[in-house]
């Protein structure tokens, strides 16, 4: 382990940037139902927070963004699944040890697991990672200058006035309505919001359209023509065949990618010869510590869930090919579906057991955090191989920071939890978690999931974003409208600028202006949530 490049000033800098990106990833998990990768905010962050230090190097900034970055895929993870037991069961209890020993075992795991896969992603298929691409050039180019400081912090402060404002003080409107609704149109309202707005700038045009194209034929086509049609008695029947289909599309991508990356490895073993197509070794030391990190996992579930050692075997095995997946993905697109994985061990689980509600949201929560993990700090790992960063060192500070994270997405979760009541409600719609509750619940209208997890397939199988497409047909039409917004902001940006400024450096002044707008509404509406529990 490289010493120079895990520093004492690095790690004081990391834990600052951790408690900050954990936080936030909560709010912004559970409020949008979307977890845009803070890969590209926080090497800025450290950047900005390292650049003028005696001795700095860009592999010091790296290591420190690793370690700043694994906790917000903690938090996403929970976020996505461990709100849905609360939604099924509000008055569940849950012991707040037991919530931290679920957080850690798949901390652990996906740190366990990007350490067996990091070799053969970035090193054997050389797969691009376009975050982590992203990040190095970002870190490369901020060396260079001042400015990205002063977009960065300007647009935090702004929103974070602005949030004060609108959910504090009430002097800005949540939603504006522009059609109030009837009999056969559900209500069109706009979350007034720059973290949605933001969102939209940062996941680029085709994703968004992809999204809003998915709320439109939710909402007014499919809603309107089935009402009309008879095939729905009324709104409220059409609202919950119009859920399950979105769970089925979110769903039928996750099978989609799972049954494409079999045929994928298939092919590339045929092709090969016998030398090429070993399994890329894992050297004694690697090993070793992975064996210790699972040998941990299941003394964790062990001790203080209420998983048998056949669930937590079932689990290693799902949790393994999952976080091959969902590094795959990542590599390949840049999107981790991370919840659907979760699904889908968990429907594996179920298939075999009847399991409680508390073991099936334990084994989703597992899974979901380590394909977080996996997929995300492998962006890292990736600008870490483009800069030199030694990846021993990185993968330590990955560690520290998962568990760090763990604990700090725990107590937030809670607090967002005692602020505003419980999940699922219009506050904390926690959309991700709500598709886990109803595969863990039961299905309200079976078709309609059957239907969309079929389309989830076909549509993934043809190079569609599904799950996209799924998420806008099931979330509230307000957050895929602002979103829609952010990116026509951001098209007119590039064609206003273009004579201007090239291309590459609008994409790079957009994307540090979106971190900063979300980052400060993220924070801010967690320090509100705070100051609302203890008041």
């Amino acid at each position: 382990m490289n010493r120079n490049q895990l520093t004492s000033r690095g790690l004081v800098v990391s834990f600052i940037g951790l408690l900050i990106i954990t936080t936030s990833s909560m709010y912004v998990a559970l409020r949008m139902g979307a977890l845009p990768w803070p890969t590209v905010f926080v090497t800025v962050i450290s950047m900005l927070a390292l650049r003028k230090a005696k001795g700095v190097t860009m592999q010091e900034i790296n290591v420190t963004h690793t370690l700043m970055d694994a906790g917000a895929m903690v938090a996403g993870g929970l976020a996505f699944t461990l709100p849905g037991l609360w939604i099924l069961q509000p008055d569940a209890h849950i012991s707040t040890v037991t919530l931290i020993a679920i957080a850690l075992s798949g901390s652990l795991l996906g740190t366990a697991f990007t350490a067996l896969k990091r070799r053969e992603m970035i090193e054997t298929r050389k797969l691009p990672f376009p975050m982590g691409q992203a990040s190095h050039d970002t870190l490369v180019a901020g060396v260079q200058g001042g400015s990205v400081a002063r977009v960065l912090f300007i647009a935090m402060a702004g929103s974070i006035v602005f949030t004060i404002l609108r959910d504090s003080l009430g002097l800005i409107p949540a939603v504006i309505t522009i059609f109030a609704g009837s009999a056969l149109i559900p209500t069109l309202m706009i979350w007034v919001s720059p973290m949605g707005a933001a969102i939209g700038a940062l996941i680029g045009p085709k994703y968004s359209f992809v999204w809003v194209a998915g709320a439109v034929f939710g909402y007014f086509f499919l809603t309107p023509l089935g009402i009309m049609t008879g095939l729905f008695t009324d709104m409220a029947a059409a609202d919950l065949f119009r859920s399950n289909l979105g769970i089925g599309f979110m769903v039928g991508t996750g099978i989609g990618i799972f049954l494409k990356a079999i045929v994928s490895r298939f092919k590339e073993i045929l092709s090969r010869d016998k030398t090429r197509a070993r399994w890329p070794s894992v050297d004694p030391g690697t090993a070793r510590t992975v064996s210790l990190l699972i040998v941990a996992v299941i003394l964790l579930l062990a001790f203080f869930t209420d998983l048998s050692f056949l669930h937590i075997i079932v689990l290693l095995a799902g949790t393994y090919i999952s976080t091959s997946l969902s590094a795959t993905l990542t590599g390949q697109t840049g999107i981790n579906p991370m919840e659907i994985f979760g699904i889908l061990v968990l429907l594996v689980v179920s298939a075999i057991w009847s399991p409680s509600l508390a073991i099936a949201f334990t084994v989703a929560t597992v899974t979901t955090v380590a394909c977080g993990m996996t997929g995300d700090v492998m962006n890292d790992l990736k600008s870490g191989s483009l800069l030199g960063t030694d990846s021993t060192t990185q993968q330590f500070a990955q560690a520290i920071g998962s568990l760090a994270g763990a604990v700090i997405a725990v107590f937030v979760l809670l607090v967002m939890k005692d602020a505003f009541g419980n999940f699922g409600t219009a506050e904390l719609p926690a959309p991700q978690a709500s598709a886990v509750a109803a595969m863990a619940g039961g299905l309200g209208n079976v078709p309609a999931f059957l239907i969309g997890a079929v389309g989830g397939i076909l549509l993934y199988i043809f190079n569609v974003p599904a799950a996209t497409f799924g998420l806008g047909i099931y979330l509230p039409v307000y957050i895929s409208a602002i979103v829609g917004i952010g990116t026509l902001i951001m098209s007119i940006c590039r064609k206003t600028f273009a004579h201007k400024m090239s291309d590459a450096d609008i994409t790079s002044t957009g994307t540090i202006l979106s971190s900063g707008l979300l980052g400060g509404e993220g924070i801010t509406g967690v320090v509100i949530a705070i100051i609302s529990m203890f008041g």
